[in-house]
């Protein structure tokens, strides 16, 4: 029987070697992350890593990421430091997600360093949009059809609590499905009865059939997810503007973990 877990260590390590670099975090970030995953789910590794301090004092810039593996069982890649720790300071959710992910392959001690900034660099404008924009393109481009892949409903129901978890908290929302669904089962924004039977019934389904496999649509869900789109999209312009991220603080992290490979 294959052993995933183990595999994906052996490719970390492999990784570091081949390209001479650190990994600092890998984690997993996909829908088995989320908490939605099928039998045949791929894995889906992120990581970041440094290199060695001369690579940052290139003349030529040296590539920011890595693109390892993608097959049908696992996705590979990461991103350099800098590039990750740029995208952090802007509240990029996707990076802010990996940060945050249940599910870490990697972890290496100064990452701590990383993590004790991630929570400031949160941006409630940035992950409106980034995740309105995800539910709807899913909307559009995947549940249209009488049939669809149980898959497409979390991917754009998972993105639309999101939302509903930003608007009430104002601040990053969780990784994991089950506890945002949690969150509104019940109370004044919490979904119908009804809307929350059916997903906990598509969660259950989802986990036992395979992710190619189109199915009918689900009246329940699929109302909701227009409907909500909408809103959503509609609060959009509501929206305040940021403050910028102050970046010393991740400047100052930058050099602190150089300085200390010199």
């Amino acid at each position: 029987m294959r052993d995933v877990y183990r595999e994906i260590l052996e490719n970390l390590d492999q990784i570091e070697r081949d390209y001479g670099v650190r990994i600092l975090l890998a984690v997993e970030s996909g829908s088995r992350a989320w908490g939605f995953a099928s039998p045949d789910s791929d894995y889906d590794v992120r990581f970041i890593y440094m290199q060695k301090p001369r690579d940052y004092l290139r003349i030529d810039p040296a590539r920011d990421v890595i693109e390892w593996q993608l097959d049908q069982v696992l996705d590979i890649n990461g991103w350099d430091l800098k590039k990750a720790l740029y995208a952090i300071g802007k509240g990029n959710p996707n990076i802010l997600e990996w940060t945050a992910s249940p599910i870490v392959y990697k972890k290496a001690p100064e990452w701590e360093r990383i993590s004790a900034l991630t929570g400031e660099c949160f941006s409630e404008k940035a992950a409106l949009h980034h995740y309105c924009g995800i539910a709807g393109h899913t909307l559009k481009s995947c549940l249209s059809e009488d049939r669809v892949k149980y898959k497409k409903y979390f991917y754009a129901l998972r993105p639309l609590l999101c939302c509903r978890w930003i608007r009430r908290f104002h601040q990053a929302p969780p990784v994991a499905f089950e506890r945002l669904l949690t969150l509104f089962e019940t109370g004044e924004e919490g979904l119908t009865r009804e809307l929350y039977e059916a997903v906990e019934d598509l969660l259950a389904k989802k986990a036992v059939t395979e992710e190619k496999d189109l199915n009918p649509q689900i009246p329940e869900i699929i109302d909701f997810i227009r409907e909500e789109c909408g809103r959503q999209k509609a609060l959009l312009p509501e929206t305040a503007d940021n403050p910028e991220n102050d970046m010393q603080k991740l400047n100052e992290c930058f050099y602190s973990l150089l300085k200390e490979e010199l």
